[in-house]
């Protein structure tokens, strides 16, 4: 259900227009607590108890058994590099992870949570979850094995939690797992997590994308300082419907069909082949126009060129409602001057854009209609807030302008001065920026639309386009990764991973900035510093009232406008390209778009 209220979804359950399955199923995946759940359902009419979890969808395929399929050919223009998604910063590694490694549960389209490694969905009423959110029993599937033939148990759980909470790790998952006390075996098929106070999103840990579940025989060796040196981030052993034959990093993926996979004739095919690198016009073209590929990830390629390749009738486009927003950070530290052998330190200021009133000027020059309007068509709405999904979490009566001449004004206000050729300078300083990004059509477009108009207000801009695979590498080595930021202001695409934008707020608080202290493994990119931020987020993770707490995550939506961390662009809808032949895919704006693969399945 979309736009609707509380009130309304009790009018629906008590008019016999939803199940009492389907009205939990609709709150738990808006990020409702279940306990604020039961207390509504005790206020309504009487209902039989029915277990919170949700059925499995319903498919037009039913196999009869596993493999037959031949080859299956997926095309991510931005390959990937590592296979371990607890060291993983890009959406490309988490993809390429998910092949092979799985978590507990994932989020379906609907946000709901869908059981993977999870026999069922904890529940109040099964007694494995706590009405107060203070823990949470997660109940495993049996005889689930490695892809090396070692079982599945509560110790590789335990073992997970263990890695990616020690901070020699540097995990960039990490931050699911903070409130976390303690993870429990309680058998071999059963594990139990206490959290440290009250958590309305018991289900962030080991759910989704940040939830991948390691082996203990096989990773325990390299936890702490030495996982980096883990030969498993390039050759993993996992419980997914694929095993590792060969990986390339920054080149190509080769599987192989687990025969042992824990869902009854599944997969469907036979080999896998996860190609990277190229564009993503080319991209489009290798499904919609030659059909070399099956399916072809993240089309961020310019409207019209889409649809003229979807009427040759080969594939199709396929749009589902995003939660990502294309936006520009501005770097509030100096990239440019080097302390302890680190750029972009928070040890340092930006020389103009530690002034706020600066920061709002750069939010007044870019024409963000003009960007949606010629470039992403229906693929994207223009960017006011990044958290524009769920709806409850949204600001009411957000707005942006595009005005040059404030834009001047306030520069003029702020001392900085055109100097004889145009440029504005200060003290001594030219007003000068580096704005990189990856390489992509639509985002060198974007760029020069952009620096037209700060060019026209007097600031001088050099354009940098990093190769996708480099800019989104998760090598701390490597200088010209989006964590490293040595740029004054950059420009790529994220958002949250679940229906609760919980953990993807963290980005902003204080403690993950990346820095080399934490092989720039942090979430805040921008140095972003502010005590009331911090507080509001800690306020929020332990909040119980989904009104409150959505009322603390709308102000934390709109602290970071209002700071001008970040100048939102587009609010992006999902795109992806599949031949007209292939099904199963089920995407969701909530997880990876290989979140279902071993229900993929080729028609004709």
């Amino acid at each position: 259900m979309a736009n609707w209220t509380v009130e309304e979804l009790v009018e629906e359950l008590k008019a016999g227009r939803v199940t009492r399955r389907q009205f939990i199923h609709t709150l738990l995946g808006a990020g409702i607590s279940m306990p604020l759940i039961v207390s509504i359902l005790q206020a309504c009419a009487p209902a039989p108890a029915t277990p919170a979890q949700p059925e499995a969808p319903k498919e037009e395929f039913q196999p009869t058994r596993r493999g037959g399929g031949g080859l299956l050919k997926l095309l991510w223009w931005q390959a990937p590099v590592i296979l371990n998604a607890h060291l993983s910063t890009g959406t490309k590694d988490f993809d390429g992870s998910r092949i092979f490694t799985e978590p507990l549960a994932a989020y379906d389209p609907d946000g709901e949570v869908f059981p993977i490694l999870a026999a069922e969905v904890p529940s109040v009423e099964k007694g494995t979850l706590d009405r107060e959110g203070r823990w949470v029993i997660w109940r495993l599937k049996k005889g689930v094995v490695w892809h090396d033939g070692q079982p599945f148990t509560a110790d590789d759980v335990v073992f997970t939690w263990e890695y990616v909470m020690d901070p020699a790790t540097a995990a960039t998952t990490r931050g699911n797992y903070t409130n976390i006390k303690v993870v429990e075996k309680i058998d071999d098929y059963t594990v139990k997590i206490t959290f440290e106070e009250p958590t309305p999103v018991w289900h962030a840990p080991f759910v989704g994308g940040n939830g991948h579940i390691f082996p203990k025989h096989l990773i325990a060796p390299y936890k702490g300082q030495n996982a980096r040196n883990s030969p498993y981030n390039l050759k993993p052993v996992g419980t997914g419907p694929y095993k590792l034959v060969e990986f390339r990093p920054g080149d190509i993926i080769i599987a192989e069909i687990n025969d042992k996979y824990h869902v009854p004739n599944r997969p469907f095919f036979d080999r896998l082949e996860l190609k990277g690198g190229g564009d993503a016009t080319s991209a489009a073209r290798a499904v919609l126009q030659t059909g070399e590929y099956d399916f072809a990830w993240n089309m961020q390629v310019e409207w019209d060129v889409l649809a003229s390749l979807e009427k040759m009738g080969i594939g199709r486009v396929i749009n589902y409602p995003g939660a990502s927003t294309e936006h520009i950070q501005l770097n509030y530290t100096d990239p440019w001057t080097e302390v302890d052998g680190e750029r972009s330190s928070i040890k340092t200021r930006h020389p103009f854009f530690s002034d706020p009133q600066v920061r709002k000027a750069f939010s007044y020059a870019i024409n963000r209609k003009l960007i949606v309007d010629e470039l992403y068509g229906a693929g994207g709405q223009v960017g006011i807030y990044m958290v524009f999904n769920p709806k409850k979490y949204v600001p009411e009566g957000g707005k942006w302008e595009f005005n040059l001449e404030k834009a001047a004004r306030m520069l003029d206000e702020a001392g900085w001065r055109r100097g004889p050729d145009g440029i504005r300078q200060k003290d001594g300083k030219r007003m000068k920026v580096l704005f990189q990004t990856s390489v992509n059509p639509v985002r060198q477009k974007t760029q020069a639309i952009i620096k037209k108009d700060l060019e026209s207000i007097g600031v001088e801009v050099e354009l940098k386009a990093v190769v996708s695979d480099v800019f989104f590498s998760s090598d701390p080595g490597n200088p010209d990764t989006y964590p490293h930021f040595y740029a004054d202001m950059q420009m790529y695409n994220t958002g949250p991973g679940s229906p609760d934008p919980q953990a993807f707020m963290e980005k902003w608080t204080s403690w993950q900035v990346a820095q080399k202290a934490n092989n720039w493994s942090g979430r805040n990119i921008e140095r972003y510093q502010n005590p009331e931020y911090d507080r509001l987020w800690n306020q929020a993770r332990t909040e119980m009232d989904p009104v409150k707490r959505a009322e603390l995550i709308k102000r934390m939506n709109q602290m970071v406008i209002d700071d001008v961390v970040v100048i939102p662009i587009v609010n992006r809808n999902g795109q992806a390209a599949a031949k007209n032949n292939l099904r199963g895919m089920d995407l969701t704006t909530w997880d990876s778009n290989l979140w279902k693969l071993a229900y993929w399945y080729r028609t004709g």
